[in-house]
């Protein structure tokens, strides 16, 4: 018999534990009272004899209270229940020391592996990790009812970040208001930063708004390089006035301001690349952070906007250098490359952007690709007319804005009335529901499915409140560089941010995970298929959307449906899985469950089949989604690179190419760092094992990872197949 414990995990039943329980209390109880040793023998034996495969550790300690009292054993059952008692109290007060302990001696699988782009043996990493155990032991014990704590344990749900959620003052993702803060000032640390003149000083500038915001969240952040694009005009004109100043020609006064401005831009762009990736802020990894490519953004600055693209382009495809001084793949920035009229075709004025960037896709996995035509298409604003904007981070999507009629809520500097409004608007937070759960739980019966499906959503939307409603308590003077000075508002000194967590200006997400192996389960089909198993993986989509609907009429705050990116939590679902249904074939028989919607990473499926399949469920998913396409080496097949490009701008809204880009310092080979049966990494050619002298990035849940995975994330990359066979090129 299997013993279920408060945790999730299952140990063998243990007639000892019983014993030594019992006579605990018996020693509390005067000798009629005790119970004997053939009474304690005969409650075991009553348990054994229910020959059930697996009972909960809680059902066991009801069935020894009831015996004990048919028995006549009054006293003792109440000092039995006194102790079970006290040893709840003793697991509730504290549990966080052996969490503590695991990180610190730095030999827990679960630390070294629960974020990867963290390194959880630096000092750094260390301190955010403690504070986020003591935030969590805090956010389960007084923060959280206990059904959502216990559905969130046993893997039903998922209450996101936790681990951030004792303070009341940390939101999720956000969109930084860059142009405002450049163009108006800003405060950091009690000190005004005045408008910048140069693009090497906005570009430094920039970096510091981006730790500093970043340090005051706990999810990714967006700016966009059209914001940088005015400061490359001023440093023109200036290098201009110097050499006109000199009374040279005009042409040459142009072309020295020309080569000028283009080096001050190369070195602007050096410094941000390595001021992002060489800072760390207070969550203990280098900032969560993504750049917009997006030509649209400007009418006036447009050449200089294509000028800072084409650098940061070129940059990014040289690498960073690792410390064997070899250029590799770096994790940050992410770059997202919007995809228009202007650059999509080979007459385009700007197609040259477009070649280096599938250039850069072949090498380095980025630039992501963002339609505009499609985006434009699915996101409508309150006049009905299609907007095109950035992600906050891997895959977060504002919803459309429609905070026109309310005026500058935000006071932002920058406000432009009837013109749709998206820099400084954020996201609350997560709560994910596991899709396969409600599946299993539901015996294939569809009925009862779609019963405890509500039930389900439900709970999210409890715990989803309790994240507003501990954000809504928070002041401008939390967080001043967000709610003060420009990155999200302009708010007053102790001023509400109660008003920007509703009527759309910030969303909070319902995730969900799984739905390939939900459907799976209920229908026997894959959602792929094209019949009966995408008509319900739609309909299931559909059902997320009419709740999130619901509950925003209601309450004026913007659930938004989002394909959650889970990346230590797709382990741990498999696991509860596990643990709940036992294995079953195709379904809980692996480490992991598939992201969001997307077709499982075993599926055969050529690119073009996935993205438009996949495209059907983006609209369904408008807080978040990101597809992606697994490809084998393709810097000698740009021609490939550039289909797929075109058919994403015409098919879908968002997704990425994921290539593979490693390296083995102690041999110095270059190719794909392997994946064992043991699911160990390992150089092919040298056999080298060590993480520490392993460069191995790879894409997680839409972004680049590159400290090493759990075993459910590993065990997911070493099936992926390929969708584009490059095999006769």
């Amino acid at each position: 018999m299997k013993i279920v414990k408060r945790d999730g995990t299952i140990v063998e039943f243990n007639q000892e534990k019983i014993k030594t329980a019992i006579q605990k209390a018996n020693n509390e109880v005067s000798r009629k009272e005790r119970a004997t040793v053939e009474q304690i023998k005969e409650i075991i034996n009553y348990i054994v004899e229910l020959d059930k495969p697996r009972i909960l550790v809680e059902d066991i300690q009801d069935i020894i209270e009831q015996k004990l009292m048919e028995i006549g054993k009054y006293q003792l059952a109440k000092k039995y229940i006194t102790y079970r008692y006290r040893r709840e109290l003793v697991r509730k007060a504290n549990t966080t020391d052996q969490s503590i302990k695991e990180l610190i001696e730095g030999e827990s699988e679960y630390w070294n592996t629960e974020n990867a782009n963290k390194n959880a043996t630096v000092v750094t990493t260390q301190r955010d990790y403690l504070a986020g155990i003591t935030s969590t032991d805090i956010t389960r014990r007084f923060l959280l009812p206990e059904d959502v704590v216990k559905a969130h344990d046993e893997g039903i749900i998922h209450f996101h970040d936790a681990d951030y959620f004792a303070q009341n003052a940390l939101h999720n993702c956000e969109l930084i208001n860059l142009e405002d803060m450049l163009q108006n000032g800003t405060m950091i640390n009690g000190v005004m930063i005045e408008k910048p003149h140069r693009f090497i000083t906005a570009a430094t500038i920039a970096t510091q708004i981006i730790l500093a915001v970043t340090s005051s969240s706990y999810g990714g952040a967006t700016v966009s390089l059209s914001h940088l694009a005015p400061f490359v005009r001023y440093s023109y004109e200036k290098y201009y006035k110097k050499y006109k100043d000199r009374n040279l020609k005009d042409a040459d006064c142009k072309k020295f301001a020309e080569q000028d401005t283009r080096k001050e831009v190369e070195d602007g762009v050096q410094t941000f690349n390595y001021q992002v990736n060489s800072m760390t802020n207070t969550n203990g990894q280098a900032p969560f952070l993504s750049v917009n490519m997006y030509l649209g953004e400007t009418d006036e600055y447009k050449d200089e906007l294509a000028m800072i693209i084409e650098e940061f382009l070129k940059q990014r495809i040289l690498g960073f250098k690792n410390k064997k001084g070899v250029y590799i793949t770096p994790a940050f920035p992410k770059l997202l490359y919007v995809l228009e009229e202007d650059n999509i075709h080979e007459d385009s004025k700007y197609w040259y952007l477009t070649e280096l960037a599938a250039k850069c896709t072949a090498k380095r996995m980025v630039p992501d690709y963002i339609s505009e035509k499609v985006m434009k298409e699915l996101k409508k604003n309150e006049y009905g007319d299609g907007e095109c904007y950035p992600c906050m981070g891997c895959r977060s999507f504002l919803t459309p804005d429609r905070t026109n009629s309310l005026g500058n809520i935000a006071k932002a500097k920058n406000y432009v009335k009837g013109k749709g409004k998206y820099y400084g608007r954020f996201n609350q937070g997560v709560v994910t529901i596991n899709l396969p759960d409600v599946a299993l739980s539901s015996g294939k019966d569809k009925e009862i499915f779609w019963k405890i499906f509500d039930e389900r959503l439900e709970l999210c939307h409890k715990a989803l409140k309790i994240r507003h409603e501990r954000l809504s308590k928070a002041t401008s003077d939390v967080a001043p560089i967000l709610w003060q000075n420009g990155a999200l508002a302009r708010l007053d000194e102790g001023e509400s941010i109660h008003e920007l967590l509703h009527h759309g200006y910030s969303t909070i997400s319902l995730g969900y995970a799984g739905l390939y192996e939900c459907v799976k389960y209920m229908t026997g089909k894959s959602h792929t298929d094209g019949g009966e198993g995408k008509k319900f993986a739609l309909e299931v989509m559909q059902k997320l959307n009419d709740k999130c609907n619901e509950w925003k009429q209601k309450e004026d705050i913007d659930y938004s449906v989002y394909g959650t990116p889970i990346e230590s939590t797709t382990y741990k679902f498999a696991k509860c899985l596990q643990s709940r249904f036992g294995t079953i074939e195709g379904i809980t028989d692996k480490n992991y469950i598939t992201n969001s919607y997307h077709v499982p990473v075993f599926e055969e499926i050529d690119a073009f089949t996935k993205l438009k399949l996949e495209s059907e469920f983006q609209k369904l998913s408008p807080g978040g989604a990101i597809s992606y396409i697994e490809t084998p080496n393709l810097q000698n097949n740009l021609e490939v690179v550039i289909q797929v490009i075109k058919f994403i701008y015409d098919n879908i809204m968002y997704a990425e190419i994921n290539t593979k880009s490693d390296y083995c310092q102690k041999c110095g080979f270059d190719g794909e760092i392997l994946i064992d049966d043991n699911l160990e990494w390992y150089c092919p050619n040298c056999g080298n094992r060590d993480h520490n002298t392993l460069n191995v990035a790879r894409r997680t849940c839409g972004y680049i990872g590159s400290n090493f995975w759990n075993k459910g994330r590993t065990q997911e990359i070493k099936e992926r197949v390929l969708h584009i066979d490059n095999k006769d090129d």
